[in-house]
């Protein structure tokens, strides 16, 4: 799964790299970012624009907004045929820009976060879909649901796949991260691939469990902690040690 994931890169660099056609201002870097949360994401309207999208899809005709803290991730295998998320793979496309997510180690009772980055500390794209859910007749839209003037909640979901020889010894599953080339067709509804990323480009290490509080939102979640085993090629790899 995908359940924290760093927006942490210059957004000039994550604009150049994306395509982008402008960029707020204002986005401040972010790296811890938390499910219920918003965070930017790159969808096609005319051109690339960055939008702000609460993470946790909420299916357009879904009774109850609640069901979108439950569906942060989506399985790549079955998206396109899943009632939840059918319609959005058909049609509501978008690219998730990181320069890193997290996953945990357990370890006893003690969950160990990891974080997972290409090599070259550059941000690449998540497979995500978004949707847009309007309240039904007579149901209140929850305060904290409120993103802008409009009664329209936009939220996404990141594709997940099977975890690759970095990932694997933390967690079965990654997320879906795209090769520059398919981004278009991703975002254009075309068939590319959704299988784990190429491992020789990422690497991991160890981090602080600050991670685990989604309070906890600046540079200490990111730092390697001291003594980290660092993940690389498979020729690196070995029993979890440290």
């Amino acid at each position: 799964m995908c359940g924290r994931f760093t927006q942490s890169c210059s957004w000039e660099e994550t604009a150049e790299l994306f395509g982008l056609e402008e960029i707020p201002d204002d986005l401040p870097p972010r790296y811890n970012v938390a499910p219920t949360q918003l965070a930017a994401v790159v969808r096609n309207e005319g051109g690339r624009r960055l939008r702000m999208l609460r993470w946790g899809l909420i299916p357009s005709g879904a009774p109850d907004p609640s069901i979108g803290n439950r569906l942060i991730n989506a399985r790549a295998e079955t998206a396109g045929v899943r009632p939840s998320f059918r319609n959005a793979f058909r049609a509501r496309r978008c690219l998730v820009p990181v320069d890193g997510f997290f996953e945990w180690e357990r370890l006893g009772r003690r969950r160990q976060p990891w974080l997972f980055r290409m090599r070259e500390r550059s941000p690449f794209a998540l497979a995500g879909l978004y949707e847009r859910w309007r309240a039904p007749l007579g149901i209140a839209v929850p305060r904290a649901l409120h993103v802008g003037p409009s009664d329209i909640v936009e939220t996404f979901t990141i594709l997940t796949t099977d975890a690759n020889e970095v990932v694997v010894p933390v967690h079965e599953r990654m997320p879906v991260i795209l090769h520059p080339s398919a981004c278009d067709g991703w975002l254009a509804g075309e068939d590319v691939p959704l299988e784990p990323f190429p491992p020789d480009a990422m690497e991991a290490f160890r981090v602080s469990p600050l991670v685990n509080s989604p309070t906890n939102d600046d540079r200490r979640c990111i730092q390697p902690l001291a003594n980290a085993v660092e993940r690389g090629p498979p020729s690196l790899f070995g029993a979890l040690t440290g």
